[in-house]
């Protein structure tokens, strides 16, 4: 039996109608995502970064190839993906508490076993001391933290995180950086991050998928085979963050 933490994309090829025309958004497309692993997925504006993660999602199911988690093709969302979206999308009328508790609407955990993870997820976010918080009352980044401990709460075998990070302030973002580092090296689930952030790619990432546009397919993969945890003055990672740029903008410049 397969990993059920295992993802393999295999020749998927992604097509939209946009006024009578067929768009080409993802041409035969291939990677195999081991358990554990974290991937950065980063390219250029029409690579199909976020269309790859909606497939992944289970959002969206009219596609040609397959994708199967732990051999078992993609029939649709599942408590065993977890997600992350740039806004936060907490409920503004739930504490942080309850608007955790959401990740556990359809488990089968019994009611004591669902605030003991709530509460062990909001302490692994580091957000103890604020359970009975409302959204209005905390920060951005606060609120990035609660929305991923949300994801986390079921315990899935993969996160999906769409720009996670992207509405944030620099300083916040690169505490949150750090954060998602600490949380994957404790919770050692496959994680698979979109973002248009090169530096946070190879920050986070072991290896960094670059998508080519027109269609999206796999330009280069570059493996990020520096330790965790992490320097972001490392002279290795900034080296790399100039090799990942560079195979994005050698698709921007005219031929």
């Amino acid at each position: 039996m397969a990993n059920p933490g295992i993802i393999e994309i295999i020749d998927v090829h992604k097509r939209y109608e946009v006024k009578s025309e067929s768009l080409h958004v993802l041409g035969g497309l291939s990677l195999t995502i081991a358990p554990g692993e974290f991937v950065s997925i980063v390219g250029l504006s029409g690579s199909g970064k976020s269309t790859l993660l909606r497939l992944l999602i289970g959002l969206d199911r009219d596609y040609q190839g397959e994708i199967r988690v732990g051999g078992e093709p993609i029939g649709g969302p599942s408590l065993d993906r977890g997600i992350v979206f740039q806004e936060h999308r907490l409920f503004p009328w739930l504490s942080l508490r309850d608007n955790v508790g959401l990740g556990l609407e359809n488990s089968t955990l019994t009611a004591t076993e669902k605030a003991k993870a709530v509460r062990e997820h909001i302490e692994l976010v580091g957000l103890g001391g604020f359970e009975d918080a409302y959204p209005h009352q905390l920060s951005g980044g606060m609120a990035q933290r609660a929305a991923i401990a949300r994801a986390l709460v079921n315990r899935p075998s993969i996160l999906l995180l769409d720009e996670p990070f992207g509405a944030l302030d620099a300083l916040t973002r690169s505490n949150l950086q750090q954060e998602l580092q600490r949380i994957w090296s404790s919770e050692k689930i496959s994680m698979v991050l979109v973002t248009h952030d090169v530096e946070e790619a190879v920050y986070l990432g072991d290896r960094v998928v670059v998508l080519e546009p027109h269609p999206g397919r796999i330009e280069r993969i570059v493996p990020i085979d520096v330790p965790h945890p992490r320097e972001r003055k490392d002279a290795r990672l900034e080296q790399l963050v100039r090799e990942v740029r560079e195979a994005i903008l050698d698709h921007g410049r005219p031929s």
